[in-house]
């Protein structure tokens, strides 16, 4: 009779694994599963085939090699980790931790896994609760293996910018914790492309470093008087010979968005318009002598601002991102000593549109605030410069708007702290520090980045004086660009321009990621951006 029971049980015993390995196959043949299926990256997968021992490799002591210069660093004792012929890159599939995973894997020139992270591996981990914010991490080095914990896919990112930085300068990563997150919230690079065609291939090269620098914002200005450098379908008739076709324009944004940065397009006006006006010869501002302003639209014109708007509507569907920049600087009818004298059209444009008392000023700000009105529609964030905020008149410039600070030289110029009281954010393209023109015209110089290091922060918006104490800070000065611009095109090549702007872009990369006087000097610093890659 026991012998009896002992079978009984074996045949159900036999059945049941039967019925289970029948429901696994069924399961992976219908591919069903959700999100809670996928497969945690600490752990090792049953499935998988077995890995090789791990070959641990020692990492190098003593401090974190970093631009910028991490937040934290607490250094420990232990072997540190460096990468070896079993090293892996492990994120979970699926995650916003498998794009940095496949990234940092091919510059490593690693193998890349979904989970069963162990010695020698790097393991990256999103946790909406790491209290790391929108763009920190945490990184820790332990035992042979780094694990990149952050809130983002952006963090994780900015953790593998530190590892692999480290593997540049060290060979990898002293045994230890980093805790790192950015100070201000934009940090990038303007280019001026419209007086200077700059190819795709060059865009995307300095994307990289921008992202190696943990920088998160591509500012493009691409159409001024000497060219309008993008593609277009609505009015090709602008365009000019050199330009980037929509599908490069779509290729830059693709690898932008893969490295975390934003690229913010600009098409400026009232002014800076030439190239559009040379094929609208009949939308130009001209002067009661019948002269032209060279790159200024009649405001007075209605068809301006639909052809401006056509543009506007255009282009945003291009740059996905949240900013787009309607310019605003330098119109031409401003610069007269009388401007309802020396623009009479203009004057009674004013009057008919704001009434009695309104001033050609005033046009040009409702001509602001409606562009803005547009983009806003179109779901951007405008942004806008300084000089194109005009003070005092009828109409005032809507609030909803942030403004890039580059100059203390314009007409009626006013303090940046003029625009905080009027609850304007700004961003820092501070021209003493962080203008770069081409020729060095009008007394400009080409910054240098020891003087960015030495004696600029983000709260120098403008000359070489900080805002006052409690003034600034990242909620007010959101943070900052270094800005190429071409004036005079033909004073350095492409490759002249990349190597000038590399120090300097770095430098700047430091004070608006790192809060604080930066440590060591600045050949200190220059070696260590050499070392780095």
């Amino acid at each position: 009779m026991k012998r009896t029971v002992w079978r009984i049980w074996a045949i159900v015993a036999v059945v049941g694994l039967i019925a289970t390995a029948t429901a696994l196959v069924l399961t992976q043949q219908s591919g069903g599963g959700t999100a809670a299926d996928a497969p945690d990256p600490t752990q090792t997968s049953a499935a998988s085939d077995p890995l090789p021992d791990p070959v641990r490799a020692d990492g190098p002591s003593g401090d974190l090699q970093t631009v910028p210069q991490v937040t934290t660093w607490e250094p420990a004792e232990g072997p540190g980790w460096a990468p070896s012929e079993t090293t892996r890159v492990v994120a979970a599939d699926g995650s916003e931790a498998a794009g940095p995973a496949d990234q940092l894997a091919g510059e490593l020139s690693v193998d890349r896994a979904a989970d069963g992270a162990r010695a020698s591996d790097v393991l990256l981990l999103i946790d909406p609760n790491a209290g790391t914010g929108p763009e920190g991490y945490s990184l820790t080095t332990r035992d042979h293996q780094v694990t990149i914990t952050a809130e983002t896919g952006a963090g994780a990112f900015y953790g593998t910018r530190t590892l692999l930085q480290s593997v540049n300068a060290d060979g990898g990563l002293p045994e230890g914790s980093v805790q790192d997150a950015p100070d201000r919230e934009q940090r990038g690079l303007m280019l001026d492309t419209a007086r200077k065609f700059y190819s795709a291939e060059w865009i995307e090269d300095r994307l990289h470093e921008l992202a190696d620098l943990k920088l998160n914002e591509f500012h493009l200005h691409f159409s001024d008087d000497q060219g309008f450098r993008i593609e277009s379908e609505s009015h090709p008739e602008i365009v000019s010979e050199e330009h980037l076709t929509k599908d490069e324009v779509t290729a830059i944004v693709e690898l932008a968005e893969s490295l975390h940065i934003t690229v913010i397009p600009e098409i400026d006006s009232p002014g800076h318009l030439g190239a559009v006006l040379d094929a609208h010869p009949d939308l130009q501002l001209t002067k009661t002598d019948g002269s032209v302003a060279r790159g200024a639209i009649d405001l007075a014109n209605p068809d301006a601002a639909a052809l401006i708007d056509d543009l506007l509507r255009e282009y945003a569907p291009l740059f996905p991102g949240e900013y787009f920049h309607i310019g605003g600087d330098e119109y031409p009818a401003l610069y007269a000593s009388d401007p309802e004298a020396s623009y009479p059209g203009l004057a009674r444009a004013a009057q008919e549109q704001y009434g009695d008392g309104a001033t050609v000023r005033d046009l040009a700000t409702g001509w602001i605030n409606d562009r803005a009105d547009t983009v806003r529609e179109l779901g951007k964030t405008p942004q806008v410069w300084n000089d194109g905020m005009h003070a005092g008149g009828k109409v005032q410039p809507d609030q909803d708007r942030q403004v890039t600070y580059w100059t203390g030289r314009e007409i009626g110029a006013r303090e940046p702290q003029e625009y905080l009281d009027a609850g304007f954010p700004l961003v820092n393209l501070n021209s003493q520090y962080l203008y770069y023109v081409l020729g060095e015209p009008n007394e400009f110089t080409y910054p240098t980045g020891e003087a960015i290091y030495n004696e600029w922060t983000p709260d120098v918006v403008r000359g070489s004086t900080a805002l006052p104490e409690g003034e600034g800070g990242p909620e007010n000065v959101l943070g900052a660009r270094f800005a190429i611009w071409c004036d005079l095109a033909d004073a350095q090549t492409p490759e002249q321009v990349a190597e000038g702007i590399r120090l300097p872009v770095a430098a700047m990369a430091q004070k608006t990621w790192h809060a604080g006087e930066p440590s060591g000097s600045w050949q200190e610093f220059t070696q260590r951006v050499n070392d780095v890659g």
